[in-house]
């Protein structure tokens, strides 16, 4: 798939049928994911990957975003002991973005589903997703995405607003 197919027929996927995804489509993911940008290359993030039934049954309570019924779900984190120092510690949050959405483009491209559900800054969510995945105190949830097969589609857009673009000659 070329990449602007990708980026037009990625759509927000909350339901999906039971089949599972595969591990080395799980794998194809990750490395997708941690092919994205960091600030100084420090790459802040962690990956948790869930396809326990039971637990995914608790994420789904994590907040009113995450009541998606998936067969895997992948916790984006920022790791901030690998954070940058001072001022620049919330870079992380950039730098996770990057690599999820370098994971919902590699979703797309295997013809998969994907929802993206933010987590940070809802504290109380960030505690319970903690508490779930018994995270390290440094660990902070960023988002939940949900993968898995589609049951649903959407069709491809362009989502180009012409008035939200400002150039300075």
């Amino acid at each position: 798939m070329e990449l602007k197919e990708a980026l037009l027929k990625r759509r927000s996927i909350r339901k999906f049928t039971d089949e599972p995804v595969s591990d080395e489509d799980i794998q194809t993911l990750l490395h997708a994911a941690m092919s994205g940008p960091s600030a100084c290359n420090k790459k802040p993030w962690e990956f948790y990957v869930v396809t326990d039934g039971e637990c995914l049954s608790e994420l789904k309570k994590a907040s009113r975003f995450t009541k998606i019924d998936s067969k895997l779900a992948i916790i984006v984190c920022g790791n901030l002991s690998k954070a940058l120092p001072l001022q620049f510690a919330s870079f992380w949050i950039q730098d996770c973005s990057a690599a999820t959405e370098n994971l919902l483009l590699s979703v797309t491209d295997l013809g998969l589903g994907a929802v993206w559900c933010g987590i940070h800054p809802m504290k109380s969510s960030e505690k319970k997703v903690a508490e779930i995945l018994s995270l390290p105190k440094n660990h902070i949830p960023l988002n939940i995405i949900y993968i898995g097969h589609p049951n649903e589609t959407h069709e491809p857009r362009d989502q180009y607003d012409e008035k939200k673009v400002h150039y300075v000659k």
